[in-house]
């Protein structure tokens, strides 16, 4: 059926494949919109949004988000469903969230390990307090907000700047919530490396002792250094080296997985992007065929 598009005369163009997610992508912010729409890259196999910024949104905007979803495959990675929250879950978001995600065919959907609600928004992700307690709360909210979508949802291990009342080291908190809601990671590396700088632990190991068989999903990004060397993660520069370096042991260790540059600030010319999707790529590619090599040589 050819979309209808309040008038507008679109071509027919085939169904993206709904197939297990591959590959480098880039999130899809407003400055990069048009461009993408007019043309997509071949550097980029999926393109990433946050679908409350794109509830209810029509007009040239919506039509030129669609025009991107229809030829690339959609992942939503969401801001707002404050998972950890002493809220009462927003079950009429998770349903307009479901229907985005529906309607334009997501491939994954995934949320902070987080919460940025109490009686109100706050604008902000706040980290959990790593107890037993926080663990039975959250998976409890993750399960029912996976009942409602009718999929799984991938955690992402966010940064934070303060561990109030933890009563568990930071990794073992995230694998007694993956275990306990059953649901999935997605592992942003760059989080990884600026908690490990900021409280004192060491990143590598961090990456080595993750449940693989959960790592679904990645992210990479840049980040501030304040002149005390506190690490702000800003998504606002390029991706440093030992950031890369990680991403680089999470495959090695835990086998490709598909993974976005994340960049929300000071966004560059889409060549510059480009560029770091294509390193993703680069060792995606590298990792691949050193597996491959060492199944023949078995």
């Amino acid at each position: 059926m050819t979309p209808q598009r309040s008038g507008v005369l679109t071509a027919l163009r085939a169904p993206v494949p709904r197939t297990r997610l591959i590959g480098a992508g880039l999130g899809l912010r407003r400055a990069l919109l048009a461009e993408l729409a007019d043309r997509l890259p071949r550097e980029i196999d999926f393109v990433e949004v946050a679908p409350e910024n794109w509830l209810g949104v029509g007009g040239k905007s919506g039509r030129m988000l669609r025009s991107v979803t229809e030829r690339c495959p959609l992942v939503c990675h969401g801001l707002s469903l404050s998972l950890g929250s002493p809220d009462r879950l927003d079950e009429e978001l998770v349903r307009r969230v479901r229907g985005f995600l529906d309607a334009h065919g997501a491939v994954l959907y995934t949320e902070h390990l987080a919460w940025c609600s109490a009686g109100g928004h706050l604008y902000d992700l706040m980290p959990l307090p790593f107890t037993e307690e926080a663990v039975r709360h959250v998976a409890g909210r993750i399960r029912r907000a996976q009942d409602l979508l009718g999929r799984r949802i991938a955690v992402e291990n966010i940064s934070y700047y303060a561990a109030p009342a933890a009563a568990m080291a930071e990794l073992d908190f995230l694998c007694a919530v993956l275990d306990a809601a059953d649901c999935d990671l997605h592992l942003d590396v760059n989080n990884v490396y600026v908690n490990a700088c900021n409280h004192g632990y060491d990143a590598a190991d961090f990456i080595r002792r993750l449940p693989g068989e959960r790592i679904v999903y990645g992210h990479v990004a840049g980040h501030w250094v304040e002149d005390d060397g506190l690490r702000i993660d800003t998504h606002a520069a390029p991706v440093i080296d030992p950031v890369w370096g990680l991403l680089d042991l999470a495959y090695e260790v835990h086998g490709v997985f598909p993974t976005l540059l994340e960049r929300d600030f000071n966004i560059p010319a889409l060549p510059v992007l480009l560029a770091e999707t294509q390193r993703i790529a680069a060792l995606q590619a590298r990792h691949r065929s050193m597996t491959s090599g060492c199944r023949a040589a078995v």
